[in-house]
């Protein structure tokens, strides 16, 4: 299929497109480099554009924006979908997504951004939610339900956007049998709110007795979130810490203020809530899409993987753990002292913080099935890190 990639209503490049592959065979014209992918821009070389690299990191890239093959329950979901493997999602809405702007326009087509962006234009989400989510699910019948951004969701956790009151939601579930992972979402956004830190705002919400996260999105029709692995892949590696220092100083060649605190704050959260999965792809900045500005650091999400109280020893009063800081998985006491100045932390807006988690996860008992044993080490596990982080202020 001859198709142009196109970034809104701005256009790409023409190339040649395998339904059957996802892969671009051909590319035909490279006509505005600048609108395209911030991770292919860096790679455009002039009159190269069929050798193999940029072919190959485009195809990459179009792949990258479906389903992961380390979905949760991949295999019972593509059953639901009636389709044998994620990437034939991917053309069945024009690759658009609630993350960005790009798509793929067929040639000569005279389709428009307008009329088919999910953005503006409901989708119909009922019967990919239920195949998602669900327990118990029938396969979908109708067309249209593969047909939403759903098409182009990343991560593990079983997901769906949905559509409420013309707000665009994403619910998420928990891992495999897990259902810990959208309180911490919650948890997470009220530490993010006591302490003043820009963040994605998650709820509790239920689907058919399963306990889901619910938060907004946080792109609009004119922006786009862009990867801190997408900024670093073009930069030179270094050490690590060397690299993390170099993303800030790159984030304020753009402009972007406070740069080094908003970062500073997602690790806090990430050592208050012990989060061990701050990977390169769960943080990053917001870009307009018709200015190509850089706008901000995008709010902090994707808090699902933390309290794990498997580090906590009960005997000894123990806490061990590992987190992410860039490429590397350091112990989080190790973590924190990336932060310059813990001191502008107002550690007492956490107070009553533990009895408010303690509370969310006895509302939800029912649902969840926790001991009121399990409850009360998470508990105890929350309350030993914000003491510990003040110990770390009034010693700093």
């Amino acid at each position: 299929m001859k198709c142009t990639l196109m970034n809104k209503k701005v256009e790409i490049l023409d190339a040649e497109y395998d339904t059957a592959t996802s892969v671009f065979t051909k590319i035909y014209e490279v006509k505005n480099i600048n609108y395209a992918p911030y991770i292919l821009k860096s790679i455009y070389i002039v009159n190269d554009i069929n050798d193999t690299p940029f072919r190959t990191n485009l195809s990459e890239w179009f792949k990258g924006r479906g389903i992961p093959s380390w979905r949760d329950k991949l295999d019972l979901l593509l059953h639901r979908l009636n389709i044998t493997a994620p990437y034939e999602l991917l053309d069945k809405a024009f690759g658009l997504s609630l993350s960005d702007q790009y798509w793929l326009k067929p040639y000569d087509s005279d389709i428009s951004y307008e009329d088919i962006n999910f953005f503006d234009n409901d989708f119909d989400y009922a019967e990919f939610m239920e195949a998602s989510l669900s327990i118990n699910s029938k396969t979908i019948t109708k067309e249209t339900s593969l047909k939403t951004p759903n098409n182009t969701t990343d991560g593990m956790l079983r997901k769906a956007w949905i559509i409420e009151n013309g707000t665009r939601y994403l619910l998420k579930g928990g891992y495999k049998n897990e259902t810990l992972q959208p309180f911490n979402e919650v948890l997470a956004s009220e530490i993010c709110k006591r302490l003043g830190f820009k963040h994605v705002e998650y709820t509790i919400d239920t689907y058919k007795n399963i306990v889901v996260s619910k938060c907004p999105c946080f792109i609009t029709k004119d922006t786009e979130f862009i990867t801190c692995y997408q900024i670093k892949n073009n930069m030179k590696r270094h050490d690590n810490l060397e690299d993390y220092e170099e993303y800030i100083k790159k984030l304020e060649e753009h402009n972007i203020k406070n740069a080094r605190e908003k970062l500073e704050n997602m690790f806090i959260l990430d050592y208050i809530i012990m989060n061990e999965d701050r990977h390169l792809n769960n943080f990053g900045i917001i870009r307009d899409v018709n200015t190509l500005k850089w706008l901000d650091v995008a709010p902090i999400f994707d808090n699902g993987e933390s309290l794990d109280i498997e580090y906590y020893d009960e005997e000894e009063m123990h806490i061990s753990g590992m987190g992410r800081i860039f490429y590397e998985v350091k112990p989080f006491d190790e973590i924190i002292k990336v932060v310059k100045n813990l001191k502008r932390i107002d550690i007492s807006k956490l107070d009553g913080l533990v009895e408010w988690y303690d509370d969310l996860l006895h509302k939800y008992q029912y649902l969840t099935g926790y001991s009121d044993t399990r409850i009360n080490k998470l508990c105890i596990l929350l309350n030993n890190q914000i003491n510990k982080l003040n110990e770390l202020i009034l010693n700093s």
